[in-house]
């Protein structure tokens, strides 16, 4: 029986140089045992995400995600709620491409990173699932929400790529005039925490923004999240956690509670309770509290680098 696969792939991601190398992709499918087609997405809302369970209910095979890490996301919500999911491979040619990072895929050259699949090795990969009061969405590398959470992206790529850490100190220097605390309550595994805090991240990786140290005991298929909760401190303090995070020696701290969780809820309280707080899905406004997340483990395979 012959395999199918799907390109769906952004055209404008990685200053538009996916077009070009179309033919070439599909030709390495073809050499990978599979009769391959392709999908260029428009600027519909959920346009990959939409073709994705279209490729996946007409049977496909594999669905390869070219572009940023919100393709990879949108490619990921149009299966990951589905009984049958194809197999799902990455072409980044975003700018921070997370989760490129934590699969070992090639993300500087596109024609190294199709080749991937012709090693034929994939992982059967944990996919977080967020569901809103109105909503249910899924991620692939971390969630966020709290003031500081523009941090994680709010870095443009070219700043990150001259300073490194360093940008993001500076990034956060900027924010500490404006930062909020918000009063939640967070019910995860081993317990609730009630009160302030200045940020929360539930990571699925270890790649966040472009470092791996944020979330240094990050497993990609244990069915575990990583939660950080960053309790409330002066500007300074902050900074000094800023800097010690990007460096992986955070988690020690006492403002600081890192623990691993299969699921998390969030409630604001106080008065915070009235508020709109976003959440932040793989880089991308999700939706807003209350939310409560799960891990789906082993949810969807992946092709992997080595």
């Amino acid at each position: 029986m012959i395999k199918k696969a799907r390109l769906i792939y952004n055209p404008v991601s990685g200053h538009e140089q996916m077009p070009k190398n179309v033919a070439d992709i599909l030709d390495v499918l073809e050499r990978a045992g599979y009769e391959a087609s392709a999908f260029r997405t428009t600027p519909e809302k959920q346009s990959a995400q939409k073709e994705a369970t279209r490729a996946a209910n007409e049977g496909f095979d594999l669905i390869v995600a070219a572009g940023g890490d919100g393709t990879i996301n949108e490619v990921v919500n149009g299966i990951a709620y589905l009984e049958q999911r194809p197999k799902m491979a990455i072409i980044p040619a975003g700018t921070t491409n997370d989760y490129a990072r934590a699969l070992h895929i090639p993300r500087n050259d596109v024609a190294e990173a199709t080749k991937v699949i012709l090693k034929n090795k994939t992982r059967k990969m944990d996919i977080g699932q967020a569901t809103f009061a109105n909503d249910i969405q899924y991620f692939v590398n971390i969630a966020a929400c709290g003031s500081l959470t523009e941090l994680t992206y709010g870095v443009p790529s070219e700043v990150k790529s001259a300073l490194g850490y360093t940008a993001y100190l500076i990034k956060g220097a900027e924010m500490l005039p404006h930062l909020t605390e918000n009063e939640m309550r967070l019910t995860y595994d081993e317990g609730v925490y009630e009160g302030k805090l200045s940020m929360l991240l539930l990571g699925m990786t270890n790649s966040i923004g472009g470092f791996e140290q944020i979330m240094p005991d990050a497993e990609l298929s244990d069915g575990l999240f990583q939660l950080i909760i960053v309790k409330p401190a002066d500007p300074v303090k902050l900074l000094k956690l800023m800097a010690l995070a990007l460096n992986g020696r955070h988690v020690d701290d006492p403002d600081i509670i890192y623990t691993k969780t299969t699921s998390l809820k969030i409630e604001l309280t106080g008065k915070s309770a009235h508020e709109k707080l976003p959440v932040n899905l793989d880089g991308e406004i999700g939706d807003y509290c209350p939310v409560t997340f799960k891990n789906l483990q082993q949810r969807i395979e992946f092709f992997i680098g080595e």
